[in-house]
């Protein structure tokens, strides 16, 4: 009854009285009336509606309250992620004693920003179970500083859970019921290291997002019993058709310089009718982990691996992400492949898709090729792929003009890369390089992607897609307001928003100062792509149907998809009863997955704004250029061309009385009426720095 009341209500976009959703569902006797109110009191209760003041119900989406995740920043503004994948900011003031994971509910203060602006009108859940701090010795007693800033009071330990704990160790707490004097009492889980050990510094960040460097022992046990090479019986095993003997085949890979969980391998020919054969081979890693096991399991928790700035934390263990499911040079390894026929203009016209043994000639880096590919240097021991190369470029080309004929859509979006010592301190943050190389991998695996996502949207056969919404009207009304504010106009039709259009309003700004503040306020303005096993297409990158099958080392949502082709293409033809199994899965395993790459994500970004914040504490008192990406009633934030942002304190401007104009996104000054906006480039100093709060303070230069 639930999805027929979600449904209705969906439909309606209003609240519906008892009488009018009991008429709608076609109810008539008493008990089915219990029973509808039964299912309304269940629904409210597990926030999935919204009950007005006269006891109507509507969905939280169509009422001026949301529902959703709280995630609190380093410099205390929340952000509270709906199911949806829109977020709703919220400031400090506004956060009523809600603290970092809690699941609140929030009405909407502001609908024209970007982000929505809210307040935290009710807790939910509480979801701070543990948290992660560093031991202090305070008269006689055990405290731990918790480093989640919003709990402001030290958590008590018990004297007989000291494990020798010294001042400066970084421990996990499990969190007690508090005193009757409000203070917090704990039980310690884990030491994770001490505070001045290199490395602590990450693992700490890690722990509060609830992400774990270790496996467990039966993991560890599965794992010994997988063998480090794959055996002749077993390639004998799979080599039904001399179709999937590739090993002969001129297969590569290219990754970054030290990547070592190798998903992808390409092979590229030119056939004789002008098309490209290009075969995308992905490790089997379906293979190794079977449905069920203990290792499967722990993948499924993890649901991602997690790259941070010195170490990568797998979501399998490194035997396998490093070793028999990598596709290293050299050595044979089973694949699945999906070899695609590509006309002139970009199109797939023929593919095929079965299970392979290849085996990979050389380990390419992007930086090499794109040497090759942008200045016709040729390394050592690339010499005989560089044909290959120019085919695969060509390739890419066609494909990516395809792509943006259909409106893919390139918000052109930099990335810093942060570079550590040994020790892991950081040293240099740079922009991550974007090159050819890049872009034809990319290119190549959204091919596959697509083809695999066709396939099974026309089998009608359960499967995990990786959708993208498209952007409200509203949304994209406010966009347009803050474009207009900086003093432009743009044409374009936003009853009806298509990723064409998303791409048109993009290329009318492309000329302008500001473009990269603007094009990164676009994507804020789009939904968030989720795991979802309901295919509604990928809205960014102008595709109907799309899934990820491409990387099944570092995705669980990759690995459930080589499993559908397993069950569906590569076994005996299974049984109802199986796929009705397999399609009760799914959704469990992509609403979990799109959880914990958020919480991947979350991690990464703070764990940069920790390594940025250590580089500049060695730069302080230094100038720098950069430009003003958001004005605050508190200061403005300007990020510098390495990615690195700081804030301005409004109260360290001190020529002038400054007041936030909200009309205009600037700070306005009360006597010069010179003030500062949005997109404005501007001289700092480098002012203070806090590697344990995440904080970096410029001062504008005099």
């Amino acid at each position: 009854m639930e999805e027929q009341i979600l449904e209705i209500l969906k439909k309606e976009k209003r609240a519906f009285s008892v009488n009018e959703l009991e008429k709608a569902l076609g109810l008539s006797s008493v008990e089915e009336l219990k029973e509808l109110l039964k299912e309304l009191n269940r629904m409210e209760n597990e926030v999935k509606l919204y009950r007005t003041k006269s006891n109507n119900y509507m969905r939280y989406e169509d009422s001026n309250s949301r529902v959703g995740l709280l995630s609190v920043t380093s410099r205390g503004t929340g952000f509270v992620m709906q199911d949806n994948g829109e977020e709703i900011k919220v400031f400090e003031e506004k956060l009523n004693g809600a603290v970092h994971k809690d699941k609140v509910i929030v009405n909407i203060i502001d609908k024209n920003t970007i982000p929505m602006l809210g307040e935290v009108v009710r807790i939910v859940e509480r979801g701070l179970k543990q948290i992660v701090g560093t031991v202090v010795h305070i008269k006689g007693n055990i405290f731990v500083k918790p480093d989640e800033h919003k709990i402001d009071k030290n958590v008590k330990i018990d004297v007989n859970n000291h494990l020798n704990l010294v001042d400066g160790h970084k421990v996990i707490v499990k969190l007690l019921s508090p005193t009757k004097a409000g203070e917090y009492r704990g039980e310690i889980i884990k030491v994770i290291g001490h505070i001045n050990d290199p490395g602590v510094d990450i693992l700490s960040i890690m722990a509060e997002h609830g992400i774990n460097d270790e496996f467990p022992k039966e993991v560890l046990e599965e794992v010994s019993k997988i063998p480090e090479v794959v055996a002749e019986e077993e390639i004998k095993k799979r080599v039904r058709d001399p179709k999937q003997d590739l090993r002969s085949e001129i297969i590569f890979t290219i990754d970054g310089n030290d990547t070592k969980d190798i998903d992808d391998a390409i092979s590229i020919s030119k056939l004789e009718n002008g098309h490209y054969k290009l075969g995308v081979h992905i490790a089997d890693v379906s293979y190794y982990v079977k449905e069920g096991s203990e290792l499967d399991k722990e993948a499924a928790s993890r649901g991602t691996s997690v790259y941070l700035a010195d170490r990568v934390t797998p979501m399998l263990p490194h035997e396998l992400s490093n070793g028999i499911c990598s596709l290293n040079p050299n050595v044979d390894r089973l694949a699945l492949s999906c070899i695609m026929e590509i006309d002139e203009n970009g199109n797939v016209c023929d593919y095929d898709i079965f299970d392979s043994v290849i085996r990979s000639h050389i380990q390419m880096t992007y930086e090499k090729v794109n040497l090759i590919l942008e200045q016709n240097i040729v390394s050592e021991g690339y010499e005989p792929y560089v044909e290959k190369l120019r085919i695969m470029s060509e390739l890419s080309n066609i494909l990516r003009k395809n792509k943006i004929n259909k409106g893919y859509i390139d918000f052109e979006i930099e990335e810093a890369k942060i570079i550590v010592n040994d020790e892991g301190k950081a040293i240099d943050v740079q922009l991550r390089n974007r090159g050819t190389g890049e872009k034809i991998i990319e290119d190549f695996m959204i091919a596959a992607n697509e083809t695999i996502a066709t396939h099974f949207y026309h089998l009608d056969y359960p499967l995990i897609y990786r959708v993208h919404g498209e952007p409200s009207e509203e949304k994209m009304q406010i966009f347009t307001r803050l474009v207009s504010v900086l003093g432009y106009k743009i044409d374009a039709n936003l009853k009806k928003i298509t990723p064409k259009v998303i791409q048109n309003i993009l290329l009318q700004l492309k000329d302008k100062k500001e473009f990269y503040i603007l094009s990164s306020q676009m994507l804020r303005s789009m939904q968030k792509a989720v795991y979802d096993v309901k295919n509604i297409g990928h809205f960014g990158l102008a595709s109907k149907m799309y899934c990820h099958f491409t990387s099944p080392i570092r995705r669980y949502p990759d690995l459930t998809v080589h499993r559908s082709i397993r069950k569906c293409l590569l076994e005996e033809h299974p049984s109802l009863d199986e796929i009705q199994a397999w399609e009760h899965k799914l959704p469990l395993f992509a609403v979990h997955s799109s959880e914990m790459e958020r919480a991947a994500v979350e991690c990464e970004r703070d764990v940069d704004d920790m390594k940025m914040a250590e580089y500049m504490q060695d730069h302080i008192g230094e100038e720098f250029k950069g430009v003003i990406t958001s004005v605050m009633s508190f200061g403005f934030f300007v990020q510098l061309p390495n990615m690195i942002e700081g804030l301005v304190r409004i109260e360290d401007i001190d020529d002038d009385y400054y007041t936030y104009d909200e009309s205009t996104f600037s700070l306005i000054g009360n006597k010069n009426k010179r003030g500062y906006r949005l997109g404005d480039e501007v001289e700092v100093i480098a002012k203070a720095a806090s590697k344990e709060a995440h904080t970096i303070d410029f001062l504008i230069k005099k």
